[in-house]
């Protein structure tokens, strides 16, 4: 069983990247360049031990990325599994043969499954171990003192090999539960920690016995991050949802170190500087902490907004320190975590909603992203991508789900609470969420003998506080579609009216042509001729479970786009037929019109090749692979640039012969 990959060398090379794993294959194509914005979850960071400058960083969606300069830049390196929802929580070198490696995966599809992977050559190529497909794998360690010993933690058990990973045997109780962390004591690779979801064990001889090591410890603790003093192997630390916990006597009693505020105590990690035993770090979901003098006192040493998930010390100079954060991928000091800054050059793992090009600037680039908080929001580029700026002044840590320009050059965001304004000029988004809905109600008026019902209007204002998911900006009106309503304003923003339509409020996409508006939730088309005024439901097969999006060309041709595939229109929603000539029939993430070549384009979650269609969607032909499942596709100085869910932005190299300028009939 065994997974091939090319080792990427410089973040705008083009790398070929065969998957083969369990007698499945998948080709990937020569890839696109990334073209940021850098950051995003940072997992895991492993260093060669003879050449500390050779860094690997795991993902959340089984990718490593590699670094041959210590950490100041990255790039894609190789693909661990066959989708893309293995978190790499661990990576291991051995410390005899650096050019052997070992990567611990769990997945987040299934939980209780995972792999070990291991690489004899460098990371050149792969494999998962037998032995270990199927794990849940939390926690990996390789013994100091014999590095053909490597202990597992999984959802089910402790596992060790004895041979550098061929063989494998559980040497765990039942009792001990599902493991999270792994510590082999330096000196004797018998004595092995575990930390559990509930408290801590240790073995003192492989295996054969078990000792619930819970002594002083809060008796809810799950038990995060286990270390060893390289010293000192009586020395034990143990962090936990409850705090961080220090042993002297190698576990049987522990004690919890003071000085650590409650908030921060759920300590994703713990590492020793191995030049300084006297430094310790841990890495919270409030910043990382820091002590001088083995845990006696502690000093925070970064901002508080930081999720650590992993620390790496340079071992030859203690003042290089790298954290693998949420949201803020790879911080880095250069003076022993006094101070941190971004180190993310090549890096990039963001997923990508939306990509704006300015209409009169085509090197003007803004793109949303999701789950990125207060590292998030929108990023923007003058030179065409080739640099990034935050501009999320005012979103206070909102995801972006759409972008749209005004015919005065401003930007309009469709946010998870809110549509927000940032003005040609402007610094900060001001939000746009004023609602004024109409109520009609009707009394009696008495004149005489004679009654009469008067009907009067009320202005009821609200505040529109929903995910938005789409924004269309025609010069009649602008359209939102949010999950509570399909809403209009014909003042630019200023106010609002809308709310639910035919009973329907979830709306995912909504697109007009003239006084046509096309509006679908995740199951449904709605369809209204007269701006909105009036609506009536289209006849979209019944079996359409997840629109993803909708098209409407200037012909009023109606696109859908949706995990069961891509259907269209030409009857203004009367009827519906599969577009499948060349299209693949699931899993469509977006199919846009190019008006500048007067066709359709659309990609696929499940591929990184972009299909064209010249005749309305009646047939298609693939054109480039990207190598990068695709969410949606632009067309910017003659050449593709596409948004994905986990990299970022990418664009089509400058020199491949399918590029966007050319002619039609791209070979299928």
């Amino acid at each position: 069983m065994s997974l091939i990959t090319s080792r990427t060398v410089s973040r705008k090379s083009l790398i070929s990247l065969v998957l083969v794993l369990f007698c499945s294959t998948a080709l990937w194509a020569a890839q696109w360049t990334v073209l940021g914005p850098d950051g995003g979850d940072a997992r895991s960071l492993g260093h060669d031990p003879k050449n500390p400058d050779h860094i690997l960083l795991g993902t959340s969606t089984g990718t490593l990325f590699e670094s041959s300069d210590g950490g100041h830049s990255w790039s894609r390196f190789a693909h661990l599994g066959e989708g893309d929802d293995y978190v790499l929580d661990h990576i291991a070198f051995d410390p005899q043969n650096p050019n052997t490696i070992f990567v611990a995966a769990w997945s987040v599809a299934n939980q209780q499954s995972g792999d070990v992977f291991r690489s004899h050559n460098g990371g050149k190529s792969w494999e998962a171990l037998p032995g270990m497909h199927g794990k849940s794998v939390r926690a990996l360690a390789i013994a100091a003192s014999d590095s053909k010993t490597i202990v597992a933690g999984a959802l089910d058990g402790v596992f060790r090999s004895q041979d550098g990973g061929k063989i494998w045997e559980k040497i765990s109780q039942p009792a001990q539960g599902e493991i999270e962390s792994i510590a082999i004591d330096p000196k004797d690779a018998n004595v092995i920690y575990a930390g559990t979801w509930h408290l801590a064990w240790k073995t003192p001889d492989g295996g054969a016995n078990w000792e619930h090591i819970k002594q002083g410890m809060i008796e809810d603790s799950d038990v995060f991050s286990v270390i060893v003093d390289s010293d000192n192997p009586s020395v034990v630390f143990a962090s936990a949802c409850s705090g961080i916990y220090k042993s002297e006597n190698a576990g049987e009693l522990f004690k919890k170190i003071q000085g650590i505020p409650f908030t921060a105590r759920r300590t994703r990690v713990l590492k020793q500087d191995p030049a300084n035993p006297q430094i310790v770090y841990a890495g919270t979901t409030e910043g990382l902490w820091r002590t001088t003098d083995l845990g006696k006192t502690w000093k925070q040493v970064s901002s508080p907004e930081v999720v650590v998930n992993d620390v790496l010390v340079d071992p030859r100079n203690s003042q290089r320190v790298l954290l693998a954060t949420d949201r803020g991928g790879v911080l880095a000091s250069d003076n022993g975590a006094q101070s941190f800054s971004p180190s993310n050059h090549g890096y990039t793992h963001r997923y990508v909603t939306s990509i704006l090009v300015g209409k009169n600037d085509p090197n003007t680039i803004l793109v949303g992203v999701v789950n990125d908080r207060e590292f998030g929001g929108v990023f923007a580029s003058r030179d065409g991508g080739q640099h990034w700026s935050q501009k999320s002044l005012g979103l206070n840590g909102r995801d972006v789900f759409a972008l749209k320009e005004t015919s005065k050059g401003d930007f309009v965001a469709g946010t998870s609470h809110g549509i927000f304004l940032l003005s040609s000029n402007g610094n900060q988004w001001q939000p746009i969420n004023t609602i004024i809905n109409e109520k009609i109600s009707s009394h009696i008026v008495k004149k005489g003998t004679k009654k009469s019902s008067v009907a009067t209007k009320t202005a009821i204002r609200s505040v529109l506080d929903v995910r938005v998911n789409e924004i269309e900006i025609t010069p009649k009106r602008w359209l939102a579609a949010t999950t509570a309503g399909l809403f209009i304003s014909s003042n630019e923003g200023k106010s609002w009216s809308g709310g639910p339509v035919l009973g329907k409020q979830d709306f995912t996409s909504v697109q007009a042509q003239g006084e046509l508006i096309a509006a679908a939730t995740t199951n449904n088309v709605l369809l209204s001729a007269d701006g909105g005024t009036t609506w009536q439901p289209s006849s979209l097969a019944s079996y359409v479970t997840s629109i993803r999006g909708l098209t409407l060309t200037p012909d009023t041709q109606i696109l859908v786009a949706s995990h069961e595939g891509a259907f269209g229109s030409s009857d203004s929603g009367a009827t519906w037929h599969h577009l499948s000539n060349g299209l693949p029939d699931k899993n469509i993430s977006s199919i846009t019109y190019d008006g500048s070549r007067k066709r359709l384009l659309a990609t696929s979650t499940e591929t990184g090749v972009v299909f064209v269609s010249e005749n309305n969607g009646q047939k298609w032909h693939r054109g480039p692979d990207s190598g990068y499942p695709l969410r949606r596709i632009s067309v910017v100085h003659g050449r593709f640039m596409a948004a994905t869910s986990f990299d970022g932005v990418i664009v089509q190299p400058e020199n491949e012969p399918q590029n966007a300028a050319a002619d039609a009939g791209m070979s299928n």
